[in-house]
């Protein structure tokens, strides 16, 4: 049996396979993937425009959301309405609640907290790894329900996520970064390989385009010479500098921020420069 997924919530059925569940499109019929019957579909319609929709309070607003990897998986995020200023570090952000899930299996449904730099339209994880944001994880069985409390919850965070946020862009916008200790870290987080070769030719690519960036990148070198520079120059460089395949830019860095990717590299480059910073 074939589960439609999509927003009629139909069946169609397809082939018979004991203990086994094919997720697909209702429209193509195309199968996302094969599951163990204890797999159960999260529905967009109800998982992520319902919930969202249950939880919006009267303060924020449906800023995106769309499908990836031919519908596989989907996002919703609302933000608050207005763009926030800090004025001590002349940093613009916009906090966020971002539900995701997936019918390939590759996510769980999650709500999570997220912040986006609009000097560059980056994603950021909240608090930059310093603290983790609430997030709320589902996983796709039978046992599982629409947690709407805990939805809940985590969307009442959003507003506040601006004060912690700002906490921390301004302790590593304060932690001074000399230029010995921004190649230091280029050693450490990108180190050049000692034969020559195509590695070599890579490595060399990508520090030239970090130090670029760092330096004379409006996005990144207004910040230069501290610790939230360098993050903003790595950051910066995954969203618009790392090399894509199979799908665009745009679909990579939204895969990446329902994914965590992102959430994963400023925790990564914050724990690596504080490796550098203390030894």
């Amino acid at each position: 049996m074939i589960r439609d997924p999509t927003h009629q919530g139909r069946l169609v059925v397809a082939q018979q396979m004991p203990g086994m569940v094919a997720v697909a499109r209702s429209d193509t019929r195309q199968v996302f993937k094969v599951f163990s019957e204890g797999y159960e579909p999260h529905q967009y319609r109800e998982w992520l425009l319902g919930a969202v929709s249950n939880i919006l309070g009267d303060t924020l607003v449906v800023t995106s959301a769309g499908v990836l990897r031919h519908g596989g998986q989907a996002w919703v995020e609302v933000s608050v309405p207005e763009t926030l200023h800090d004025g001590c570090t002349g940093f613009s952000y916009r906090p966020n609640l971002l539900a995701a899930t997936s019918l390939d299996g590759s996510l769980a449904t999650t709500y999570g907290r997220t912040v986006t730099a609009t000097v560059c339209d980056n994603t950021m994880a909240i608090a930059l790894g310093q603290a983790r944001g609430q997030q709320v994880k589902i996983r796709h069985s039978w046992y599982s329900g629409l947690r709407i409390e805990q939805a809940r919850q985590a969307l009442s965070l959003v507003e506040e996520t601006a004060d912690e946020f700002t906490e921390t862009l301004r302790h590593l916008s304060s932690t001074t970064v000399r230029d010995r200790l921004w190649f230091a870290f280029l050693d450490a987080w990108h180190p050049m390989p000692e034969e020559a070769g195509r590695a070599r030719t890579i490595a060399t690519r990508v520090r030239e385009e970090l130090v670029e960036m760092y330096r004379h990148d409006v996005r990144a070198s207004t910040w230069q010479g501290t610790a939230f520079g360098v993050v903003q120059a790595v950051n910066t460089w995954a969203h618009h500098k790392q090399p894509v395949k199979g799908a665009s830019r745009a679909e990579r860095n939204q895969e990446g921020t329902i994914s965590g990717r992102f959430d994963k590299l400023d925790a990564s480059v914050v724990s690596t420069l504080e490796k550098v910073l203390t030894s």
